[in-house]
């Protein structure tokens, strides 16, 4: 029987550090993983480690030569049985919303007919912004699916709503989503 296929796309936020450890309990629960970073997400975590710890290829580039001819977000998009958006910044939540195609990982969520979660993770203040509001509606109306964000410690130090869920409750919804 084969492996389930979830891409993990990761955004450029502090959280994106906590795909490490996500990555290795969605590998546990043996889902294949590959990755697919926004441009600028190699700042807060090395493409290296997640090619490390996910055992394939990290994708970054639409434009980055590859063997033969292939849209990689196209092939990206057909191979996922699950699209994980984490940490799903402000950035990522709107430009999905509007239909914004302009990175590998935009592109690649466009063409997947895989199911889509979004786990939010940023300050309270952009969280509660009535636009990203009306944009996580929208997304969810057209049945893209959100774990969290909870209360916590965010990274001005101030505890708020716009904390990434708990590694366990998003590795668990993954698990279900792919039965």
């Amino acid at each position: 029987m084969k492996k389930p296929t979830l891409l993990v796309g990761i955004c450029a936020g502090i959280a994106a550090y906590k795909t490490c450890d996500m990555i290795n309990c969605l590998r546990k629960e043996k889902i294949e993983i590959v990755v697919c970073m926004s441009k600028d997400a190699h700042h807060f975590v090395a493409p290296l480690t997640l090619q490390t710890l996910s055992g394939n290829r990290v994708f970054q580039d639409m434009f980055q030569p590859q063997q033969g001819w292939d849209p990689v977000h196209i092939s990206l998009a057909a191979q996922a049985d699950a699209v994980l958006v984490v940490p799903a910044t402000a950035n990522i939540i709107s430009r999905t919303a509007i239909g914004i195609c302009d990175d590998l990982l935009t592109c690649t969520i466009a063409s997947t007919q895989a199911p889509v979660v979004f786990v939010p993770a940023m300050n309270t203040i952009m969280y509660k912004n009535k636009i990203l509001q009306s944009n996580i509606a929208r997304l969810k109306s057209l049945n893209y699916h959100f774990v969290g964000p909870i209360r916590g410690r965010l990274a001005c130090g101030v505890p708020g709503m716009g904390h990434i869920a708990d590694t366990k409750e998003i590795v668990k919804y993954i698990k279900t989503l792919l039965k």
